[in-house]
């Protein structure tokens, strides 16, 4: 067990030695900008896809109208927001696209061919292309090597380090490995370490911050809670002529005839925005479905059922809900997928009855960023609710309900979108509204405007 950890590390280990001697012979510049307000530059790092990482795109587009300079850094795997591409303030920088492994290599010794590929990808830019900064705004996770990469810059360059936790990177790659992996014990034990070097952090929750305070983070330094908020692009649409015109538009065509049953009432719309992954079980919602169509056809309210997203396991549930189509297990209900544009997306949360989402945090102190986006279009959500941090957004009755099997969800459904359900889910309506009404903007200026010194 010792000697895997010792051969993954060592690489590493070597050629950070290598490239940190060959900086210090050249000579790191340092910083020599405005340290606040108007003219920071700011690097915004996101090891991920920045078309999938709203939380990153809301930060740079906030230091941006504050005046700030952004270099955007992460992968181009989907449109990005078009307000960055827009913005004269934010430069976008794609990474290249990781190593992909061959099915032939074991995970195990691909794993730090990976790594080292992005290690010397982030280190080049950060450290030849790009100009010193201000700060370096880094999202984790991931973690490797991102955290070692910032830290490394961020000491030679007198750059600031702000860590943007959003769950924890072992947690995650646990719960596909398995606890007792040795990259488990590895990241994890990395994470703590180098998750302790940041000059301020910021987490999704308030329980994620007190953890961050105990073994085996130990973080010593200022940390800051900074809820997600939705973005102005979500928001309520009201009922009538923009809502049909909308459905008309970005409803698959097989599905369009049903959009006067939508506008009537009759059939009901829910949606339920997916990244197909282990650590979001869909087939709790398929169960549901299924066991929501048992019932009497008489007896249940049509619903038509759109899954946004893309990820791995897409295909293999596809397949499956195209053979309890055919087996007839799904009367009543009809289920469809979809990829939206950012925009499209907002507007359809606008006119859908109801929200699902099956995100299971890893760390049990995150929370969805899409449930965020669904209060903020004002749609009411029943949610996964086994975790901690789960009462921190949704309000069991207030904005939404919270289920952990496919039989709770089930009778959600049933009691929610059925006509006597019809004002519980009004009242769930208006608990959306009111969560939803703080704005990303507030929150960011309120406090991380101030850590940053765009504000006093």
């Amino acid at each position: 067990m010792a000697s895997i950890p010792v051969a993954l590390v060592i690489p590493l280990v070597l050629t950070g030695l290598a490239l940190l001697v060959t900086y210090l012979v050249l000579g790191p510049s340092k910083y020599d900008g405005p340290s606040s307000g108007k003219g920071v530059v700011v690097h915004v790092l996101v090891l991920g896809d920045i078309g999938r990482s709203p939380r990153m795109t809301y930060h740079a587009l906030s230091i941006a109208k504050h005046g700030g300079k952004v270099n955007l850094i992460g992968y181009l795997e989907t449109p990005p927001h078009p307000s960055l591409l827009s913005s004269p303030s934010i430069t976008i920088h794609a990474l290249p696209p990781p190593p992909v492994r061959p099915a032939r290599i074991p995970f195990l010794l691909f794993a730090p061919f990976k790594v080292l590929h992005q290690f010397f990808c982030l280190f080049a830019l950060l450290s030849y292309t790009l100009p010193s900064s201000q700060w370096l705004l880094v999202q984790n996770p991931p973690s490797i090597p991102t955290l070692f990469i910032a830290s490394l810059v961020c000491r030679l360059h007198s750059t600031k380090l702000l860590i943007d936790w959003h769950n924890y990177g072992w947690t995650i790659l646990s719960s596909t490995r398995g606890p007792r992996h040795p990259l488990v014990y590895i990241a994890k034990l990395y994470e703590c370490l180098f998750g302790r070097l940041g000059d301020h952090n910021l987490t999704v929750t308030h329980a994620m911050a007190r953890q961050l305070r105990l073994p085996p983070y130990k973080i010593q330094g200022p940390i800051t809670a900074v809820h997600d908020r939705p973005a102005e692009i979500f928001k309520p649409m009201w009922w009538g002529k923009a809502r049909q015109d909308v459905l008309e538009r970005v409803l698959p065509v097989e599905q369009r005839d049903l959009v006067p049953s939508i506008m009537e009432g009759n059939t009901k719309l829910i949606v339920s925005s997916t990244s197909w992954t282990r650590d979001e079980d869909f087939g709790i919602l398929l169960d549901a479905l299924v066991a929501y169509a048992a019932d009497p056809v008489s007896e249940t309210t049509p619903v038509l059922a759109v899954i946004t997203g893309k990820g791995p396991q897409k295909e293999m549930y596809l397949a499956q809900i195209a053979e309890l189509t055919r087996s007839g297990q799904l009367p009543n209900v009809s289920i469809v997928t979809a990829f939206l544009p950012f925009e499209d997306y907002a507007k359809l949360l606008a006119c859908a009855d109801l929200g699902v989402c099956l995100h299971m945090s890893s760390s049990g102190v995150d929370l969805p960023m899409k449930v965020v986006d669904m209060f903020g279009a004002g749609l009411p959500v029943a949610a996964f609710c086994g975790y901690e941090s789960f009462g921190e957004l949704v309000k069991e009755g207030v904005n939404g309900r919270g289920f952990e099997t496919y039989g709770e969800l089930s009778i959600i459904l049933r009691t929610l979108l059925s006509p006597e359900g019809s004002g519980e889910l009004e009242v769930l309506r208006k608990g959306a509204v009111k969560e939803g009404a703080r704005r990303w903007d507030e929150e960011w200026d309120a406090k991380v405007a101030k850590i940053m010194g765009f504000a006093a």
